[in-house]
């Protein structure tokens, strides 16, 4: 499509999808041009991420300051298009040798990586994550191996890997459910339940 100016910035948006506001005037970015500077903009964003020992982003928090930074915007729904910019990343942080960067990126709701993160994977030459809880230990090492490539300020044992704070409640509130939900334990002579010390208190 390639870019169209107007100073008419709504009708540009309305129409194209894809605009950087230039000058006081609005140009309209193809999809392809618009990912492409939102994937340059990302990595330093990780980078920055990655200079502060175990913190993370989210989906739309990055969404948005890759916007800012490019200053290429859009109306387009999040999940249209966050994920081919973090496939980008994916490969550039390969090709450079860096860690894989979007291991720093989570969900807001459950504060994990998500199925895209397979893709880090694919390209490492790794075999699948069995489950949800592999392949968010997996990332959770990733993350770590960034904090040490970019953070200035790590733990004098130089850290140790983490789930993600929202992701490690839910393991935990699961967890409890789970031993919620477990029979108690009973004596096998006379089939009272057993005390905490295992040992039946009549038999």
């Amino acid at each position: 499509m390639g870019q169209v100016r107007s100073d008419r910035g709504g009708d540009v948006e309305q129409n194209y999808g894809y605009w950087r506001v230039t000058d006081g005037s609005t140009v309209a970015v193809a999809r392809a041009d618009a990912l492409t500077s939102w994937t340059e903009a990302a990595y330093p964003v990780l980078v920055g991420v990655a200079g502060s020992y175990r913190a993370v982003i989210t989906y739309g928090e990055l969404a948005a300051e890759v916007q800012a930074a490019s200053g290429v915007r859009t109306k387009a729904l999040q999940h249209n298009w966050i994920g081919r910019v973090l496939g980008g990343v994916v490969h550039e942080a390969h090709r450079r040798g860096d860690p894989p960067l979007t291991a720093l990126v989570v969900h807001a709701q459950d504060g994990m990586v998500g199925e895209g993160y397979k893709e880090v994977l694919e390209v490492a030459g790794e075999p699948p994550a069995g489950d949800e809880l592999a392949r968010e230990l997996h990332a959770a090492r990733a993350r770590l191996a960034c904090y040490r490539e970019f953070c200035q300020s790590l733990p004098a044992d130089g850290g140790t890997a983490a789930l993600a704070p929202r992701y490690e409640s839910t393991v935990a509130r699961r967890r409890a459910a789970a031993a919620a939900e477990k029979p108690a334990a009973v004596c096998p002579g006379c089939s009272l339940q057993l005390p905490a010390t295992g040992a039946c208190d009549f038999c």
